[in-house]
C-alpha cells in the first residue's frame, strides 16, 4: 500500500470536528517531525500545526495547506463526526508530499512550510492560523480539494478551483404583540419578515456576474397560535462569484429588508456574519499548478478552471495578506454521490496523483 493511502486510511478512522482535532493534529505533527520538519503545534491557540523546512539557501517560502477537520452528521439519530468532505484525503496528500520532498532532498532553496489547518467547515480556522503567524513569511500558498464527479473525473485536475464568496444575512424583525382577534392593535412580525423576503427576491444585479440570495430560515413564535408575534428572525444565504458583487448585494439586501419591514410599520436589526471571501489567485501560482498537472496527467488531463458556489476559508489567506501568491487545484477522483453526503466515496488511487502534483509544484517553486 502506498504511503498516501496508508495515511488517508488512518485519518479516516479518527474524524474530529473543528478545533477538536486533537488526535489528528498530534499524528500529523509527529509525522512531520519524523520527516525532518521543525514543527509548531497549537498555532493560533488552536489545533493548528505548522511544519517548516529551511534549505539554508536564500529563496521563497512556499506553503502547502490542508484542512484537517471532519463534518458533523446525525446517523440513525446519533450525532457523529465523519470525513465526508475529503479533508482526510487533503491532509494525507500534503503529508505524503512533504515527506517525499525531504526524503529525496528535492528542496534546493528557500523554505517549505506545511500548514495543517483546523476548522475549515466552520469558516474560522484560516483566520486563527493567520492570527497565529502561519503565513507571516509565506510568499506563495497552494491548496487543493477533491472534486465531485459532475465537475471532473478520475485522471483529471483543474489548476484553478474558484469558490464563491458566501455570507449569512440575519434580520430580526420587531413588531407589536396583539390578540389574534384584534390584529389592528398589533404589528405582525411575520408580515414584516415576508415583506422583506419579497423585497430581497426583487433585487437584480448584473446577470453576467453569478450570485444568489435566498431565505433559508425563518423563526417566529408568540407561544400560542391565537396571538400575533412581535418578533421574527430570517436568515438569508448569500453567495457571489466576486467579492465586489458580494459587497453590492449585501448593501442592496440590507436596504430591501429595512424597506420591507417598514411597509407594515415594523423595525428590523440587520447583521451579516460567516463571511467567506471569493477566490482570487495569482497567474504565477496557476501556471505552476498547470505545469504540474500536465506532467502528471498529460494535456488531456488538464481541466479548465472550475467555478463552484461553495465556499472555502482558504481565501482568507489572500484577503488578509494581499501580497501572497495563492493557487488552489481541484482533483478528479470519481467522487460520488457528493461532498458532505454521508455515503461520500471516491477512488483512493487519485491520492497518489494529487501527492505528485503537490511535489512537482513545490519543486518548481523551490528548485527552479
Amino acid at each position: 500500500m502506498s504511503r498516501v493511502i496508508e495515511v488517508y486510511d488512518y485519518l479516516h478512522t479518527i474524524p474530529e470536528l473543528g478545533f477538536q482535532e486533537y488526535k489528528t493534529a498530534a499524528f500529523l505533527a509527529q509525522e512531520l517531525q519524523k520527516a525532518g520538519f521543525h514543527v509548531t503545534t497549537n498555532v493560533g491557540e488552536t489545533t493548528g500545526v505548522v511544519g517548516v523546512y529551511d534549505s539554508g539557501v536564500e529563496g521563497s517560502t512556499l506553503a502547502l495547506r490542508a484542512d484537517i477537520d471532519a463534518l458533523g452528521h446525525i446517523i440513525d439519530g446519533q450525532p457523529c463526526a465523519m470525513h465526508t468532505c475529503g479533508h482526510d484525503a487533503h491532509s494525507a496528500m500534503v503529508l505524503a508530499a512533504a515527506e517525499e520532498l525531504l526524503a529525496n532532498q528535492c528542496i534546493k532553496k528557500g523554505k517549505l512550510k506545511i500548514i495543517f489547518q483546523p476548522a475549515e467547515e466552520i469558516g474560522t480556522g484560516a483566520l486563527a492560523m493567520i492570527n497565529g503567524g502561519a503565513i507571516d513569511d509565506v510568499d506563495m500558498i497552494l491548496g487543493l480539494h477533491l472534486r465531485p464527479l459532475e465537475e471532473t473525473s478520475m485522471g483529471k485536475a483543474t489548476p484553478a478551483l474558484y469558490h464563491a464568496a458566501s455570507q449569512r444575512l440575519k434580520g430580526v424583525f420587531h413588531g407589536v404583540s396583539a390578540h389574534g382577534a384584534r390584529p389592528h392593535l398589533g404589528i405582525n412580525a411575520i408580515d414584516a419578515a415576508v415583506a422583506a423576503i419579497t423585497a430581497v427576491n426583487a433585487i437584480h444585479l448584473n446577470p453576467t456576474q453569478s450570485y444568489s440570495i435566498k431565505a433559508t430560515q425563518i423563526i417566529a413564535d408568540a407561544g400560542v397560535t391565537n396571538a400575533i408575534p412581535n418578533e421574527a428572525t430570517v436568515i438569508w444565504d448569500v453567495r457571489s462569484e466576486f467579492n465586489s458583487t458580494m459587497d453590492s448585494l449585501l448593501e442592496k439586501a440590507k436596504s430591501a429588508i429595512i424597506a420591507g419591514a417598514a411597509t407594515v410599520g415594523a423595525s428590523v436589526d440587520v447583521t451579516n456574519y460567516f463571511a467567506i471571501p471569493a477566490a482570487e489567485y495569482s497567474d504565477e501560482a496557476i501556471d505552476v499548478l498547470t505545469k504540474a498537472i500536465v506532467e502528471v496527467y498529460g494535456e488531456e488531463g488538464l481541466c479548465p478552471p472550475i467555478k463552484t458556489a461553495g465556499g472555502e476559508d482558504f481565501h482568507y489567506y489572500i484577503k488578509e495578506k494581499p501580497s501572497i501568491k495563492a493557487g488552489y487545484f481541484g482533483l478528479g477522483c470519481d467522487l460520488t454521490p457528493g461532498l458532505h453526503h454521508p455515503q461520500m466515496a471516491f477512488n483512493k488511487n487519485a491520492l497518489e496523483h494529487g501527492k505528485d502534483i503537490l511535489m512537482l509544484a513545490a519543486q518548481k517553486v523551490l528548485n527552479a
